[in-house]
């Protein structure tokens, strides 16, 4: 998959480099034709540059120093009578230089020979969507929650956790709190943390959500396959925001147990924030995963114990009586 993405990462890069340069090009011809003093500027701007190279090349080892330092006077001479010129008719200083996305790299995706940050950025955020849409992810909305499901304390309960996922994903910031969600299935989990999902990817962060059986079952192919790649774990940890559904449905294994430790333990360090959910209950937890596991989830989570009965079976028997 790595080549793939990456080849898709270049396409849209080389697409919005072609956008800016048809866009400066668009620019270009407005000014010729409002302000053609503009265009004799930019022309002898254009032949300065023609001219220094050409005494670079008929140097042949004389002294050419004042000469070039001569010719860029004249040309940065010419750039500032540009661009004052264009201010005093009411265009921006830079209405005439290329707009790139990344201006580090210029829509090449490659800088100081290296992989450019923005180019990192989309392959990341590529392979997320590549992973969020083998999910089958349905995403939710806080608007589609229904508290009426709830009777009692349990409601009260339901109410605070419903008003704080709703802050917390309106306020997200790739530095915003870990969470774990507690409690029997059926109760909200995976609504409110796909709910949560919904609003960050809308703000334009990048969310990687996914089952933590797919999420093992990739990082451990991924691991013992011939390229001993470690794609699935470099986009799940570099994720702004990384879903884990259903803690504890994952087969118990060194490799698997070690893995959560990992990823758990490593995005705590990087201050990237995780939702954990899992029908387990505390008990549950401390009993099946390592002591270092429980300690950061009880610890440095913030945990959200759910409460109720299956919403899944009142709506079921809701339905049957309205038929």
């Amino acid at each position: 998959m790595e080549n793939e993405i990456y080849e898709k990462a270049q396409a849209i890069l080389t697409q919005r480099r072609m956008r800016a340069i048809d866009e400066n090009d668009r620019r270009i011809q407005e000014i010729n034709e409002k302000i053609p003093e503009i265009k004799e500027i930019n022309n002898a701007i254009f032949n300065s540059g023609k001219e220094l190279i050409s005494t670079i090349i008929s140097a042949k080892g004389k002294d050419i120093s004042q000469e070039i330092e001569r010719i860029k006077a004249l040309n940065l001479s010419a750039q500032d009578m540009s661009r004052n010129m264009l201010v005093s008719n009411g265009y921006p200083a830079d209405y005439l230089e290329v707009k790139f996305t990344c201006p580090l790299c210029s829509d090449t995706g490659s800088y100081n020979s290296r992989m450019c940050s923005c180019m990192k950025q989309l392959c990341g955020k590529l392979m997320a969507e590549e992973l969020n849409s083998n999910a089958q992810l349905t995403l939710s909305s806080f608007d589609t929650f229904k508290l009426s499901y709830y009777s009692g304390d349990d409601y009260f309960i339901m109410e605070r956790i419903f008003n704080y996922t709703r802050s917390y994903a309106a306020g997200f910031t790739p530095s915003s709190e870990s969470i774990l969600m507690l409690g029997k299935t059926g109760l909200g989990k995976t609504h409110l943390s796909l709910a949560i999902a919904n609003e960050v990817l809308g703000s334009g962060y990048s969310v990687v959500y996914d089952s933590i059986i797919n999420i093992l079952s990739n990082i451990e192919k991924e691991k013992f396959s011939y390229s001993h790649s470690t794609e699935t774990l470099d986009l799940i940890m570099d994720a702004q925001l990384l879903i884990l559904d259903d803690l504890g449905t994952e087969y118990e294994s060194k490799f698997y147990n070690s893995t959560i430790y990992n990823i758990i333990n490593t995005r705590l360090n990087r201050n990237k924030p995780t939702i954990i959910s899992t029908n387990m209950d505390f008990r549950q937890i401390a009993e099946r995963y390592d002591e270092r596991v429980v300690s950061r989830l009880t610890s440095m989570y913030t945990c959200l114990e759910f409460k109720g009965s299956d919403v899944r079976v009142k709506i079921a028997k809701q339905n049957v009586h309205q038929k």
